[in-house]
């Protein structure tokens, strides 16, 4: 049975919320990072309670919930908050997500939902989080019929309770003696994400938790295998890489998409990295480059970066030599110091390659 919210819960939670805002994704960050919008739409007529149910109508009854998607928009929030927003950072933004009304009057649940609520939310520290909270009844109410309204309200209560009770998830600490231990990491994430998992269930009905967390959920879960695949010891590098895209390609399509794409620009940026690092010249890098598909612009400023840093190697070459000349010939600690800066102005007047150099001191340091 879900969470049935009190009345006017979501004013019961500036501490909570003012703590808990930045941890709406996972706290161990296995999602962090945009994931790829993907709708999950879903009639509320289907939801359980602490929902509004639809009233009853005897010719419908029995009749599956048609999918949002099927059905004209009757009602929907803006695009913008205009030129003067409630709080200055959403200045020249547009609202992430929206809420929708079917032309049942029915809130429309997708991830799109989730994004409207935190969208507001995430002022809070800027705003007090009732008026970030106020805004979100105000347009609710402005721009959307009921009993969309009145859902669209009930669902941000339970979404303002699973913050409140994921905090206790995301403060977890790990054993300070087994924080350097990979298998003990990977379970407390696995340990984390079924906690979560578990929360939302219990908070939200299906649909709403898939619609909300389906993607992320999904991607945790997949990065969350990758990293026990990597840890394996009985299987070779192939193996590895075979099992890592068994699970790439159990993921959700758009996810999938997305995944496969960043996996090929990875793999052909390590290619380039190879091919700059067994490069015997700097111009043959350049080649090697174009062969792998950079543009010539791009492997001509690679070139002209190389030679550049094989001409400072060779200036720091001898910029070393002549200190050390100094260091043996008896100055004093500050007269050498003083030396030092001459030199380094002397060999280095382009003021990144004394940076360089400096770094490249300390190193030897």
């Amino acid at each position: 049975m879900k969470q049935t919210p009190i009345g006017h819960r979501r004013w019961l939670f500036p501490v909570a919320l003012s703590a808990i805002l930045a941890g709406s994704g996972l706290w161990f960050g296995v999602a962090d990072g945009p994931l790829p919008t993907a709708d999950a739409p879903a009639s509320v007529a289907g939801t359980k309670s602490p929902l509004p149910s639809p009233p009853k109508n005897p010719s419908s009854a029995g009749t599956p919930p048609v999918e949002a998607d099927a059905r004209p928009d009757i009602g929907t929030t803006p695009a913008s908050l205009g030129p003067n927003p409630f709080a200055q950072s959403l200045e020249g933004t547009d609202i992430d997500g929206a809420l929708k009304a079917n032309e049942d009057g029915q809130l429309v649940i997708n991830l799109q939902v989730r994004d409207f609520f935190d969208y507001f939310l995430s002022t809070v520290g800027e705003v007090s989080p009732e008026t970030a909270i106020r805004q979100i009844e105000q347009m609710a109410r402005s721009h959307l019929p009921e009993p969309a309204s009145g859902q669209a309200l009930a669902l941000l209560d339970q979404y303002l309770a699973y913050k409140q009770a994921s905090l206790a998830v995301m403060q977890t600490s790990l054993d300070p003696a087994r924080r350097g231990d990979p298998d003990y990491q990977v379970a407390a994430l696995g340990d984390a994400l079924a906690q979560l998992k578990a929360l939302r269930q219990s908070t939200f009905d299906s649909n709403v938790h898939q619609a909300f967390f389906g993607l992320e959920e999904a991607y945790s879960e997949y990065t969350l295998a990758t990293l026990a695949i990597q840890q394996r010891n009985d299987l070779s590098e192939q193996g590895k890489q075979a099992l890592v895209e068994w699970h790439r390609n159990q993921l959700p399509k758009a996810l999938k998409t997305t995944e496969q794409r960043l996996h090929a620009s990875t793999r052909q940026q390590q290619a380039r990295v190879s091919a700059i690092n067994s490069a015997s010249s700097p111009d043959i890098a350049g080649q090697q480059l174009r062969e792998l598909g950079l543009d010539p612009d791009g492997a001509e400023s690679v070139v002209n970066y190389l030679k550049h840093r094989e001409r400072f190697d060779e200036r720091f070459k001898t910029f070393q030599e002549t200190l050390s000349r100094e260091s043996s010939s008896g100055l004093a600690t500050q007269d050498l110091a003083t030396q030092r800066e001459e030199l380094l102005q002397q060999y280095f007047p382009d003021q990144q390659d004394r940076t360089w150099a400096r770094l490249k001191l300390l190193d030897k340091t």
